[in-house]
């Protein structure tokens, strides 16, 4: 037996609905090897820039003293684990689950959904459309990595990052089918129409694992570490939450992941059942309520606001002036291709850059500015 059918040795037993690794489709060609495609994908990810810096962003709490607190890293590995043990459950394709779930977070940026929040009024502002972590995951492995050459992954793991949104919980999820054309299509109309990733599916039952698992992912390992910081104990979760998913991130995990796998096995898309989807969004109510809003105070969230609109202000202008003593081109434009210099305005080489940078090299950059 070859090398290679060494490798896909376990497709005979994927379920009918799992995706195979010849229908893997690129946008550009690439000479194969003995790895599988979405093999591939997870290896060009994890040797990846990007995911280097998952270890210095942050997942909830930003800048803890705590070095038990869960950063961006932490969460991706979870989210990978739980997602595996669903599709080797179910019989899916868990090379491709591994991609998605090791990509699918790579485009947050420094301090988390909230400095997320503050790009992207900055990007609207500057012209350059909505800004959104998943869209930028795909723009960093499409178009940024490589010095600007990007990995050429699969479509089938840049759609499942595309569509992961976590914040959005749904009791179904039933996977759609698509061309290259229609992943472009989501891809650019993210940028262009506000709210359009609230309606993104995945097209394989692959992404929509990952999808739910994300959820799985983040909502006891919050609250655990929520409570080492003493902003809530878990006898503040409400009984009705708790009798049904339990109050440990153990326990929810266990749980959702066993309900998933009874709802969905031989079916054509991954399912909750009743109780557990209504426990799954009274915990996340309860999550929004007593961590998320408290994660950040005020006057965090408005020294936040400052630094980027400085450290945005302040890089445009370098550009603007070619001032290639700065950082912006010493640390990130020299490497890139001249297709990228090119091709992209100023105010998108600034929200790359910022995009990109872990929460202490922010920190450190907005101190080379200061007034």
């Amino acid at each position: 037996m070859e090398v290679k059918e060494k490798m896909l040795r376990y497709e005979p037993l994927y379920n009918k609905w799992a995706c195979l690794d010849k229908e893997a489709m690129r946008l550009n060609e690439f000479i194969p090897d003995i790895r599988p495609n979405f093999f591939r994908d997870s290896d060009r990810i994890l040797h990846s820039s990007s995911y280097t810096r998952y270890m210095g962003k942050t997942q909830v709490f930003t800048l803890s003293a705590n070095d038990n607190i869960s950063t961006r890293m932490v969460h991706v590995q979870l989210v990978s684990k739980i997602a595996r043990t669903i599709g080797r459950a179910l019989s899916l394709n868990e090379d491709l689950i591994e991609s998605i779930a090791l990509g699918h977070d790579l485009g947050h940026v420094p301090f988390g959904h909230e400095g997320e929040r503050i790009l992207n009024e900055l990007s609207l502002k500057a012209g350059e459309g909505y800004f959104n972590h998943n869209v930028q995951s795909v723009r960093d492995l499409m178009v940024l990595e490589n010095n600007g050459k990007g990995c050429n992954l699969t479509i089938q793991t840049l759609d499942g990052i595309l569509c992961h949104n976590g914040e959005l919980e749904l009791k179904k999820y039933k996977p759609k089918k698509k061309t290259i054309d229609d992943f472009l299509n989501d891809y650019y109309n993210s940028y262009k129409i506000e709210g359009y990733i609230t309606t993104l599916v995945p097209m394989t039952l692959e992404g929509c694992v990952v999808r739910i698992s994300d959820i799985i992912g983040y909502l006891g390992r919050d609250i655990e570490d929520a409570e080492k910081l003493g902003i809530i104990t878990k006898q503040m979760i409400p009984e009705k939450i708790t009798k049904i998913l339990g109050n440990t991130n153990r326990e929810i995990v266990n749980t959702i992941i066993t309900d998933i796998i009874k709802n969905s096995t031989n079916k054509s898309y991954i399912s909750v059942s009743d109780d557990i989807f209504d426990a799954i969004k009274e915990l996340k109510k309860f999550n929004y309520e007593n961590i998320y809003s408290k994660a950040h105070s005020k006057e965090m969230i408005d020294n936040y606001k400052h630094m980027f609109k400085v450290l945005f202000d302040k890089l445009l202008d370098a550009l603007n002036k070619q001032d290639e003593n700065q950082s912006i081109y010493k640390i990130y434009l020299n490497g890139m291709t001249d297709e990228y210099i090119k091709n992209t305005s100023n105010e998108r080489k600034v929200i790359d850059y910022i995009a990109g940078m872990t929460d202490e090299y922010f920190l450190n950059e907005y101190k080379k500015y200061q007034d």
